[in-house]
């Protein structure tokens, strides 16, 4: 067995190769194994090894934010290299996305996956050697694999975060390696190169794919659909190595055989560290539940999805002592990533007429059932029309089919909205997601209203269903859904007349608030009303956008500005000939208000969670394309803010935000500033004189969390240390949805029914307020699905969610929940779209 095991091996192998293709030692002029690599040259060095070997093809599948290139280099053999278009779609009619027979060529095809977290720079580096040892012509074994198995090598899933990594530590790294952990180059600072260049966690984005570089990193996955993907990570400098079996709990839809699979594949890896004395584990830790991972997207894709885990992480730098005396260095990190590359490889070959066969067999029974009880998603099409929109994005960028129905059936189900059985008759134009088709089980996973959780100690959260997400009325049925024709979203709704008095745009979701945002940022003057009018037939429910040619007059060009911006958002738009309303208020009363354009201050750097402040800044930027004012905490205290009107505050803990700040922040205030502040960010006006927010509303409630807390204590007294983990995770929600009561009077609830689904991702919990608004509220007995502790459970009984605080002439909310978690959950967009547009004109 000739694998990457030793530095002496290493060398030999440099020194055996041949006289045209260099290793990455001989090519680089960094001292590769002991310092970082750029990005760009390590992309030079892939494209070196292909142009000097015929067992390589390099391909560009798309670019970062920083318009970095996403590479991968595909190794198989000459004649597979020759043949690969018809390998590839072989493949996919193996899986039913192609339609045609199937040729049983026994090829497997394992991707591998580097350096998804940019800081955890090992795997990109380890990437190098392992496309050098499989193409070196000494490596019988490795051409051998290579007549049956296509290796593709994505050199790093996050480009940007690996070079901000990289730039960092190269400018600040001493040049004798400082092994003291308390040195500077083991201590990134804020926001680290973990994420990318919005600060997402581009491993927990797979499914939903907010961002470009996921985009392209599905698009290029579901163009090959692997048999088997391993995602190349680190952790903390002082953990053994970690790779497959996964821990519990797995998702209820994963097969035996990839199970089974994954126990093969990590006994080979196992054999090789046992060989040199290397320390790891498994079935610990990293479950296969969440859909979004690089493990569990391609296991709910039919393949073998495992999450490798190297101890090191930004912390790791070229070199760092132990806990045990011991000292890790890079190398050490790229021959544990190499071998566990080419063990899996090997793993690939010998058995790719297995893998071959159990991915058929996979999609084979996908298409003729689901796994689960459910059959039939169905979603309603008196649903808004840009929600179906939005959601029919996000199943086309999954290759998940749905259709329509072009008759009546009755049927009866789960109701998404109550939580409970439900008949119904499917009509025609209600949209249909069925789970007998090629992507039925990612299907079932992302549309079950929670999954079957074998354990609660899992890794992330545990409730994402679709209809939730997304805000849409749905059905899950066992039935099967009779006749079926193409869905067709249903025609935006545009009524214009030559001379309009006014115009209303309807206030429904996200691309209403992008449409505003255009509005206002060509300085439109637009109105808002809080009361339902009709008007010239039509009926416009509180929150329509009402532009009027009166406030707009000196705007010649209005008319074909706004239509033009509508169009351009597909958006429905109603022009009317009069101001006066058959119901409601007439559009020149006092009860319809300008929107106040937004001057928007947000908050980040150290004390900031990045991946808070990421999202919103992906909010702004991306969701609105509005501009917004980015700054340091640290600049903050000399910051004029009148200059502007709101000021949103992400998750974090504000250590500069000391009391003299806060008070500034509440003078400003009540002089007219909007504040929006989310999630631990409450707790720096919790309790403060000026501002309303407090733990406890009445003696009352405070008494009862005393006497709830000491029985607690008394319950804490005989616990067994054995199950101390599972007793800490009753006070925890690591994210479950609530249904939560909306007051759909109040500005902030625009737009919505009188719920809302919330995700819930903290045990940070408020009663409901004495001088606020409670918006949104957590009635007795609610519906939860996921994961909550029974703690946890008891107190969010009679707790809001979302509050807003009336104070002077300004507003603040207190957002206890995050709507915009990830940037996934649309329908949280659309709440704090209120929040920043509707609230406190």
């Amino acid at each position: 067995m000739r694998l990457y095991f030793t530095q002496a091996f290493v060398l030999l192998s440099l020194f055996a190769g041949t006289q045209t293709m260099l290793s990455p030692d001989e090519f680089l002029p960094q001292d590769y194994g002991r310092e970082f690599i750029p990005y760009h040259l390590k992309v030079d060095y892939f494209e070196h090894v292909a142009s000097h070997s015929d067992l390589v093809s390099l391909h560009t599948y798309g670019y970062t934010e920083e318009n970095r290139p996403q590479v991968q280099a595909f190794v198989t053999s000459r004649e597979n290299q020759a043949r690969m278009e018809d390998i590839r779609l072989n493949n996919l009619r193996r899986t039913g996305l192609v339609e045609g027979p199937v040729e049983d060529d026994g090829i497997a095809i394992i991707m591998l996956g580097y350096s998804v977290h940019g800081n955890e720079a090992a795997g990109s580096e380890a990437a190098l050697m392992t496309l050098y040892e499989l193409v070196d012509p000494k490596n019988i074994q490795a051409g051998e694999w290579l007549k049956n198995t296509i290796v593709i090598l994505d050199l790093s899933l996050n480009p940007d975060g690996h070079a901000r990594y990289v730039d960092w530590y190269t400018r600040v790294a001493n040049s004798i390696s400082d092994l003291d952990p308390d040195g500077w180059e083991h201590s990134e600072p804020w926001p680290g190169g973990r994420t990318n260049h919005y600060y997402f966690d581009l491993n927990r984005d797979w499914a939903w794919q907010t961002q470009i570089e996921t985009q392209a990193r599905i698009r290029q996955y579901l163009h090959w659909m692997p048999h088997i993907h391993v995602d190349f990570h680190e952790m903390g400098v002082n953990a053994p190595y970690y790779f497959a079996p996964a821990a519990q709990p797995y998702h209820e839809y994963i097969t035996p055989w990839q199970r089974d699979f994954q126990t093969v594949i990590g006994q080979n890896n196992a054999k090789y560290f046992d060989q040199n004395g290397w320390l790891y584990f498994t079935k610990e830790v990293f479950d296969l539940l969440y859909p979004a991972y690089g493990d569990t997207y391609p296991t709910y894709s039919g393949a073998i999805g495992m999450t490798y885990e190297q101890g090191g992480s930004g912390q790791a730098g070229s070199a760092i002592w132990l806990e045990n005396g011991d000292t890790l260095t890079l190398q050490d990190r790229i021959d544990h990533h190499v071998t566990t590359s080419l063990s899996s490889i090997e793993m690939a070959s010998v058995h790719a007429g297995e893998l071959v066969r159990h991915f058929s067999d996979y999609y084979n029974s996908t298409r003729s059932e689901g796994r689960g009880i459910y059959q039939s998603y169905i979603i309603s099409h008196e649903n808004n029309r840009e929600k179906l929109k939005a959601l029919c994005n996000l199943l086309d960028l999954n290759a998940i089919r749905y259709f329509s129905s072009d008759g009546q059936q009755n049927i009866t189900g789960y109701d998404y909205t109550s939580g409970k059985s439900k008949s119904i008759t499917v009509q025609a134009g209600d949209l249909i997601v069925s789970a007998v088709q090629p992507r039925s089980t990612l299907v079932q996973v992302l549309f079950d209203p929670e999954p079957d959780l074998v354990d609660s100690l899992t890794y992330d959260i545990t409730s994402w269903s679709l209809p939730h997400v997304f805000g849409v009325e749905a059905l899950a049925s066992s039935s099967v859904i009779g006749t079926q024709k193409p869905y067709e979203i249903p025609s935006r709704q545009v009524e214009l007349l030559e001379s309009p008095f006014a115009f209303f745009i309807p206030w429904q979701n996200t691309t209403s608030a992008h449409l505003l945002a255009q509005l206002l940022k060509n300085d439109v003057r637009v109105r808002i009303s809080g009361e339902t009018i009709i008007n010239y037939g039509h009926t416009h429910l509180p929150g329509t956008l009402i532009i009027t040619k009166t406030d707009n007059k000196d705007r010649e060009d209005l008319f074909n500005l706004v239509s033009g911006l509508a169009e351009k958002s597909d958006h429905s738009i109603y022009a009317t000939p009069t101001g006066l309303s058959s119901s409601g208020p007439d559009l020149g009363s006092n009860k319809i208000t300008l929107i106040r354009s937004p001057k928007i201050l947000l908050l980040g750097d150290e004390g900031v969670r990045s991946n808070d402040f990421g999202q919103t800044w992906h909010y702004f930027e991306k969701c609105l394309q509005y501009p917004v004012t980015i700054s340091r905490l640290d600049e903050f205290r000399t910051i004029n803010l009148d200059k502007y009107n709101t000021l949103v505050l992400p998750h974090g803990t504000y250590p500069q935000l000391n009391e003299s700040l806060v008070k500034k922040i509440g003078e400003w205030v009540s002089k007219g500033g909007k504040l929006i502040c989310t999630g631990n960010a409450l707790q720096k006006f919790k309790n403060q004189p000026g501002f309303s927010l407090t733990d406890y509303t009445t003696d009352e409630n405070k008494k009862k969390a005393e006497e709830a807390k000491k029985e607690e204590e008394k319950n804490q007294i005989l616990k067994i240390y054995g199950d101390r983990l599972r007793v800490s995770i009753s006070d925890d929600v690591p994210g479950a949805t609530v249904k939560t009561k909306l007051d759909t009077s109040h500005p902030l609830a625009y737009g919505f029914p009188d719920y809302y689904f919330s995700l819930k991702t903290g045990s940070d919990i408020f009663q409901l307020q004495k001088n606020a608004w409670n918006v949104s509220s957590v009635e007795s007995d609610p519906l939860i699905l996921g994961f909550a502790g029974k703690n946890v459970r008891k107190k969010l009984e009679g707790s809001v969610s979302f509050a807003v605080e009336e104070k002077g002439k300004g507003i603040i909310i207190y957002m206890v929940d995050d709507p915009l978690f990830r940037g996934f959950w649309e329908n949280g967009k659309f709440l704090f779209s209120n929040a920043l547009f509707m609230v406190g004109n």
